[in-house]
């Protein structure tokens, strides 16, 4: 299941935003951040999907869900503007935001390219 995340596990966890103003990943595994809010139905939608991705990539991706009405300030931060966004972060590198209710198809071919291969490229580079 996903961990649900407020300002200051967000910090602990992904990016510490008040302390390093370049992108700085927190983690040791790969994430996925979804960002949504209870009363958006198309979050609704893609939740239980996020939830069947977490069970299958458990051990290699991380998965956090960001509620947007309780943590104004890390929607604002990110630029959230359409929910549901989702934050795909990899070991190194930039992180890359999509946005809307994709299909589980679109989102493991993403989870696979943008975050599982950064693992390997980071183990290469070690």
């Amino acid at each position: 299941m996903s961990e649900h995340l407020n300002k200051e596990s967000f910090r602990d966890k992904v990016f510490n935003f008040e302390k390093n103003k370049e992108w700085k990943y927190e983690g040791n595994l790969p994430a996925l951040v979804d960002f949504w809010a209870p009363w958006c139905g198309p979050c609704r939608m893609v939740s239980p999907v996020i939830d069947e991705l977490s069970k299958e990539y458990e051990g290699k991706v991380n998965f956090y869900k960001v509620n947007t009405d309780e943590e104004q300030e890390l929607a604002g931060i990110f630029g959230i503007r359409s929910i549901p966004s989702l934050l795909f972060i990899p070991v190194t590198g930039e992180p890359k935001m999509a946005m809307g209710a994709l299909p589980k198809k679109e989102l493991k071919r993403m989870i696979d390219t943008d975050l599982i291969a950064s693992i390997q490229k980071a183990a290469l580079i070690q």
